[in-house]
């Protein structure tokens, strides 16, 4: 199987030097370092061209060089993206070309003729029907979107397929987010345990990851070994470049031509369903949302009005790319991401830009500083009464019934399903401690401990979703069947059923 490995490194155009100084030396500095000392395969990977200034700006200079010798040497290549991380659904078409354009020009400047346009990362994976026509006409074979894209309602895209955008030549591939989470949750931490829990997907011709590269080593300290030992694995599969497996492994592929639905790596199906797909960057229900979105759109427009010869046109046009980054509307959602210095820099970002355009009115300054108002203080009034605490509470229990009250309180059959649930919690408990993974036991038992006092509702990821992630859907549903079957012998032919 080849396994077509893609990393997203980013961080915001002015992150705190301590944050980024922490990234650097816990993620970057070892990931890149451990694909420079593999021996085999080749990653794509994205990075911002505001990160690249970034790290130059703060004289991260050895990291640079490093990432250029790894295009140089083949051992990784280079996506195009959104310079400044827009989100490309929510933003006029003009400006997502204007930030395709200056992101290549930005990877041009940092590694001239070693970046070779090829595929390309739409920020949050997120969709829109803009893309197809906007990428062919610039150059691009390929982009990467998450399978939930894949519009077949609940099939997923079978991994023995090339799959092109309809009315286009553009290849798409579909992360798999089975595998890609199986990894950052870090419930495996090696390749031993790795394999045996991706037994099923062996056969397939080709998978596709798509995970933060912060991820190794900041997220999860340590996990770039892991990395390291995929990278550099020969068998049951080889990591390749997106690119490369397009060019020497797709060609006997049958081809499925698909036309991807409007989405990102984070939405549900019930999301798309309720056509609220968006909901971390544009939640109808959520004032801050509304503001920081007309806010977005005065200050654009006010922008526009500015002649291209004015003095400091190149510096309120950066302003402006900067300002449309997707952070301080998603970190606004409140369901469950929140952070009121993000809000807040987010608003200042449009303030400042208005006020320093040539001749602003003071009316239109008046009308900048009462969004900013708006923002700002609906936030922490917000934080203050609690609402923030109370709405990610909401989408939780939204989202999430106890496990127990779906399985054992039910009885009959569901009480089987109870059994044969925690029976393999205990067993791979056990087996974590027989192979001194011992961050993965204690993830067990406390899993184990939240399923029997209904508190799983509280995690962002089940321990029933980690169970089938960790053995497979084939073997979890052999042993539910084996403790289910005493219950399937005492049903009854009529509706009711013994408890």
């Amino acid at each position: 199987m080849k396994w077509l490995s893609f990393l997203h490194f980013y961080q915001p155009a002015d992150q705190q030097k301590d944050i980024l100084e922490a990234v650097v030396s816990q993620s970057y500095f070892p990931v890149f370092r451990t694909i420079a000392a593999s021996k085999f395969g080749s990653q794509s990977i994205n990075i911002s061209g505001s990160l690249l200034e970034l790290l130059d700006n703060n004289g991260y200079h050895e990291l640079l060089g490093l990432i250029k010798k790894l295009l140089e040497e083949g051992k990784v290549e280079l996506t195009g993206s959104c310079k400044y991380h827009a989100f490309i659904p929510l933003i006029p078409e003009n400006e997502v070309y204007r930030q395709i354009v200056k992101n290549e020009e930005t990877l041009q400047f940092y590694f001239g003729n070693s970046f070779k346009k090829a595929g390309f990362f739409p920020p949050e994976m997120a969709y829109s029907v803009v893309l197809p026509g906007m990428l062919e006409e610039l150059g691009y074979k390929w982009l990467v979107l998450d399978e939930i894209a894949y519009n077949k309602n609940t099939v997923l895209p079978a991994e023995d397929s090339l799959y092109r955008i309809k009315d286009s030549n553009l290849a798409v591939f579909f992360r798999n987010r089975r595998l890609s989470n199986l990894i950052m949750s870090a419930v495996v931490r090696s390749k031993d345990t790795l394999d045996p829990a991706i037994k099923d997907m062996l056969s397939n011709k080709y998978v596709v990851t798509g995970m933060d590269g912060e991820t190794f080593g900041h997220h999860r300290p340590g996990l770039e070994s892991l990395l390291g030992e995929i990278i550099n694995s020969r068998e049951p599969y080889t990591t390749v470049s997106i690119s490369e497996f397009l060019t020497n492994y797709s060609k006997e592929l049958p081809v499925e031509i698909v036309t991807p639905r409007e989405s990102t790596w984070a939405s549900s199906p019930e999301d798309i369903e309720r056509g609220a797909q968006f909901l971390s960057w544009l939640d109808t229900s959520n004032p801050i949302h509304g503001y920081q979105w007309d806010f977005f759109k005065f200050a654009l427009n006010l922008f526009y009005k500015i002649p291209e010869s004015s003095e400091n046109y190149d510096v309120l046009k950066n302003k402006m790319d900067i300002a449309m980054s997707s952070d301080h509307f998603w970190w606004a959602s409140a369901k469950p991401w929140w952070s009121l210095e993000m809000i807040e820099q987010g608003a200042f970002r449009f303030l400042d830009l208005v006020k320093n355009i040539p001749d602003v009115s003071e009316n239109d300054i008046s009308t900048a500083q009462k969004y900013y108002q708006l923002i700002v203080s609906t936030a922490f009034e917000w934080q203050r009464t609690g609402k923030v605490r109370q709405m990610a509470k909401d989408q939780n229990e939204a989202t999430r019934i106890p496990f127990k009250e779906r399985t054992y309180d039910k009885g009959g059959h569901q009480r089987g399903v109870w059994e044969g649930f925690t029976h393999m919690i205990r067993e791979e408990e056990a087996k974590a401690i027989k192979n001194r993974e011992y961050e993965k036991a204690v993830l067990w038992r406390d899993a184990l401990f939240k399923l029997e006092n209904k508190h799983d509702i509280y995690d962002t990821i089940n321990a029933i979703d980690l169970l089938r992630l960790e053995i497979g859907n084939e073997e979890v549903e052999k042993t539910l069947d084996k403790y289910t079957e005493k219950y399937h012998k005492i049903r009854g032919g009529q509706p009711e059923q013994r408890g």
